[in-house]
C-alpha cells in the first residue's frame, strides 16, 4: 500500500454518519475494489468520537495509529446545518471547530486540506441567471454569514493547502438533513393523506440545482489529489478566489481567529452541482410522484392570507407535521422514532435559487498543468427510462399490493437511508481524473 495517501475526515454531524463523511470512507475503502489510501493489515474505517471544541483534543486526533504514516488529506465535513441555531453556537461549531482543524492540519503540512461549503447562499434578487465561482453571492441568515466566515479564517491560516469545494442541494444515500431530504419526507406524508403537496413560489421555476453525495465524496477526492500535485501557491494562481468579508465588522474583535474585514483572502474554490437542470418544479414533481400524490400551488389568495397572518411556517407546517407523527405511529408496525422530521423550518420553506452554473466546467481544464478536478465524471443516472424503473423496483420491494401507510413510511426511509434518491438526476458535469468513477460505485 506505499504511496497511497493516508486520510483522516472531521465531521461534527450527530454520530457523523449522517453527511458526506460516510459517503467518501466507502469509497475509500470499497468492499470489493482495491483501497484508494494507505491502510493498515486490516482495511478497516477507524472510527472516533470526541469534542472537537478542545485545542488539545483536536491535535490527538492528528496523531495516527501506530505503524500508520502522518496524515496527509484532510477533509472537514465539519458544521452545524440547522438554519434555527444561534450565532453563538454557529460560531462555536461552525467557525471555531474549522479552524481549530485548520491550524493542526497546517502545523502537521498535510498535503491537502478539503472544506464542503453547503449552499447557504441568496441568489434569489440576483438578475443574473447563472453564476460561476468569481460570482460575490450574498450568504443568508446568520448559518449562511458563518459558513462563509469560516471559508475567510482557513484562508487565512499560513501554510493550510486549502481547497474549498461549493456544492449545490445534497441528496442521496443516508443524507437525513438538507432541503431534499425535507422535500421527500413531507411528499410521504402528502401521500399517506391523500392530497397535493403545495409550495408558495408559484411557478417554481427556480433553478435547485442538486448534487448526489457519492459525487460530493468522489469530487472531494479528486481535489485532494489535486491540490496535493500542486501545494496551496500553485492552487490559488490556477483556481485562486478572493473570499469576500459578508459580516459584521464589530464581529472581527470579538471573535477568536476572525480575520480583518479589509485582508484579501484567496483559496482555490470549485463549484459543483450535477448537470439536471433541476427546479422547484421538477424536484417537488418527482418526490411526490413516488408517494402517488401530486406537487401544486397555493393560490393567490391563499399566499395572501398566510401572509396576513405573519406566521406562514407554522400554518404551512401545520398541514404536514401532524399527519407525520399519526402516520410513524399508527404504522405495522410503528415506527415512533426516526431521524428524520416533516417539520420545515424558515430556510426550508424560503424560496432558493441555486444557478446551473454552479458547477465545475466553469474552470478551464486546459489552464491547469497538473491533473485537474474538472476532469473528474459524474455518474448519477436521470430519472426517465430504464434507471427510474430501477428506482420503482426499489419501491416495489417496500410496498405490498396495497399502499398502507406503513409501506409509506418504510419507502420514505429507504429513499433516503438506502440511497433511492440517488437515481433521480443525472450528473457528467464536474471533474477529476478517470479514476474517480470507482471512488463511489459502492453503493451501486
Amino acid at each position: 500500500m506505499t504511496g497511497k495517501p493516508s486520510v483522516i475526515i472531521f465531521d461534527n454531524s450527530p454520530g457523523g454518519l449522517n453527511t458526506i463523511s460516510r459517503a467518501l470512507a466507502a469509497s475509500l475503502v470499497p468492499r470489493d475494489a482495491e483501497p484508494l489510501v494507505s491502510i493498515l493489515d486490516n482495511p478497516l474505517v477507524e472510527y472516533r468520537q470526541a469534542n472537537l471544541t478542545v485545542p488539545a483534543v483536536v491535535a490527538a486526533c492528528f496523531v495516527p495509529p501506530e505503524g500508520q504514516a502522518p496524515y496527509d488529506y484532510v477533509f472537514d465535513f465539519t458544521g452545524e446545518v440547522r438554519d434555527d441555531r444561534t450565532e453563538m453556537i454557529q460560531i462555536n461549531t461552525t467557525l471555531s471547530i474549522s479552524r481549530l482543524i485548520g491550524l493542526e492540519a497546517a502545523k502537521h503540512k498535510v498535503k491537502a486540506y478539503v472544506r464542503i461549503q453547503l449552499p447557504f447562499y441568496d441568489t434569489g434578487s440576483s438578475s443574473k441567471s447563472q453564476h460561476t465561482e468569481k460570482d460575490d453571492i450574498k450568504p443568508v441568515n446568520t448559518i449562511g454569514i458563518w459558513w462563509h466566515e469560516t471559508l475567510r479564517a482557513l484562508a487565512a491560516i499560513e501554510g493550510l493547502n486549502l481547497v474549498i469545494l461549493r456544492i449545490g442541494f445534497v441528496y442521496g444515500p443516508y443524507t437525513n438533513y438538507g432541503i431534499i431530504t425535507s422535500g421527500i419526507t413531507v411528499a410521504s406524508v402528502y401521500g399517506y393523506l391523500k392530497k397535493p403537496m403545495k409550495s408558495m413560489w408559484s411557478p417554481g421555476k427556480n433553478p435547485n440545482n442538486t448534487v448526489n453525495v457519492a459525487d460530493v465524496a468522489g469530487a472531494a477526492w479528486a481535489c485532494a489529489d489535486w491540490m496535493a500535485s500542486l501545494g496551496r501557491t500553485e492552487a490559488n494562481i490556477l483556481a485562486g478566489e478572493e473570499i469576500l468579508f459578508h459580516n459584521d465588522k464589530k464581529k472581527v474583535k470579538e471573535v477568536e481567529g476572525m480575520p480583518p474585514h479589509d485582508q484579501k483572502l484567496i483559496a482555490p474554490l470549485f463549484n459543483l452541482v450535477d448537470d439536471s437542470n433541476s427546479t422547484l418544479l421538477s424536484i417537488g414533481e418527482v418526490v411526490t410522484s413516488y408517494f402517488g400524490t401530486t406537487f401544486e400551488f397555493f393560490t393567490f389568495v391563499e399566499n395572501a392570507a398566510m401572509k396576513l397572518t405573519g406566521d406562514h411556517v407554522e400554518e404551512i407546517n401545520e398541514h404536514h407535521v401532524g399527519g407525520w407523527t399519526e402516520m410513524i405511529t399508527t404504522s405495522k408496525p410503528p415506527i415512533p422514532n426516526t431521524p428524520l422530521s416533516a417539520y420545515m423550518d424558515s430556510f426550508a420553506l424560503a424560496k432558493h435559487r441555486i444557478p446551473s452554473t454552479i458547477f465545475m466546467p466553469s474552470r478551464d481544464a486546459t489552464s491547469l498543468e497538473a491533473p485537474s478536478p474538472t476532469e473528474y465524471e459524474l455518474l448519477p443516472p436521470s430519472v426517465p427510462g430504464e434507471q427510474r424503473q430501477s428506482l420503482m423496483g426499489q419501491e416495489e420491494q417496500v410496498q405490498k399490493s396495497e399502499r398502507r401507510h406503513g409501506d409509506l413510511v418504510a419507502m420514505c426511509l429507504a429513499l433516503v437511508g438506502l440511497g433511492g434518491g440517488s437515481v433521480w438526476f443525472k450528473g457528467a458535469a464536474f471533474g477529476g481524473g478517470a479514476k474517480a468513477k470507482a471512488v463511489w460505485k459502492y453503493h451501486r
